[in-house]
């Protein structure tokens, strides 16, 4: 049977074409899905980008809302300057601020009266010179001969310029090296612990805080006129860590009689260290009327009471390490 020429047979690799649009014009092709989520995540990508630029911005959030114009201040704008123009919110940040200064004033004055850091450090201008006399003075006072302080009360020198003021670098480098001696000193009994170590420190600061408070609380009640301060007290009863230190090295290298020996050595000379200094200092200050002197018995009652209770102190913190290797 013939074919029509018309006729062609198809082969079957070919592609069947896509019909093309009514006009004319070819249909439009469509992006690949992969190719279309990349455009979307450019686009938040930008969004995203244009938010950071704008954030802190005024108008970030309130630009729906300011119907003024684009140069129009936004409600807080508008607020904040109301709030300034108002004179009774003005007078009110002026008085505020004033009263916060003179607040921080009083604080800074009241804080200057009861430590003041140049007052600290007039107790800690020392040299070598200075700590070797004042350690000389310690163990042997008996030779010594002067006991006056040459200088003004209201505008006091360094100690390294007069050996009879006190001072606290010697004190606290005695306590320091007293609290290490004890730990020696329980190491070779086999009870060394740290709370051990912490008890003896924490019960030497107590004693030193009660001689402080008790001795001023002295001069008070006692109507005692002197120029001595809760500083000077301090380093007076801080001498004796260095007399506590020596006999617990004697001790150590050598026996208990020796321990005892020291302890009573500098508990003499700390007796007479401190019965001359503060003599020099407060029984002066005693007020004379008709030719007598008023409170010079008070004076001597507040010497001795001082004076007596360091050798019991001593005796006290250094005994409790001491005498249980004995035992």
């Amino acid at each position: 049977m013939d074919v029509p020429s018309e006729y062609r047979a198809t082969k079957p690799s070919q592609k069947r074409r896509p019909k093309g649009n009514k006009g004319g014009q070819p249909a439009p092709q469509m992006a690949p899905p992969q190719q279309a989520y990349y455009n979307d995540f450019n686009m938040q990508n930008q969004q995203q980008q244009n938010y950071m630029q704008n954030f802190g911005q005024p108008d970030m959030f309130f630009s729906g809302y300011n119907t003024g114009g684009p140069g129009a201040p936004g409600p807080e704008q508008q607020f904040a300057q109301q709030y300034l123009n108002n004179p009774m919110a003005s007078m009110a940040m002026q008085y505020g601020s004033s009263l916060a200064g003179q607040g921080k004033d009083i604080v800074d004055k009241n804080i200057e009266k009861v430590m003041s850091s140049s007052k600290v450090k007039y107790y800690f201008a020392v040299d070598t010179a200075y700590v070797g006399k004042k350690l000389g003075l310690l163990f042997f006072p008996f030779t010594h001969s002067d006991w006056s302080i040459r200088y003004n009360q209201d505008e006091p020198i360094a100690p390294r310029y007069e050996i009879n003021a006190p001072d606290l670098y010697i004190p606290s480098m005695a306590f320091v090296t007293y609290l290490l001696v004890a730990g020696m000193v329980l190491g070779t009994q086999d009870r060394f612990t740290p709370e051990q170590l912490g008890t003896q420190a924490s019960s030497a600061l107590v004693w030193l805080i009660m001689e402080m408070l008790a001795f001023s609380l002295s001069l008070y009640v006692m109507n005692l006129k002197s120029g001595i301060k809760y500083l000077d007290i301090i380093a007076y009863c801080g001498y004796k860590f260095v007399g506590m230190t020596v006999s617990l090295l004697a001790g150590v290298m050598s026996s208990s009689t020796v321990y005892y020996f020291v302890l009573l050595w500098f508990c003499l000379a700390l007796v007479f260290f401190l019965m001359r200094t503060l003599r020099v200092q407060i029984v002066p200050q005693s007020e004379v009327e008709d030719g007598h002197t008023r409170g010079t018995k008070r004076s001597l009652y507040f010497i001795l009471s001082v004076s007596l209770v360091q050798p019991l102190l001593m005796w006290w913190l250094s005994s409790s390490i001491m005498i249980y290797k004995r035992l």
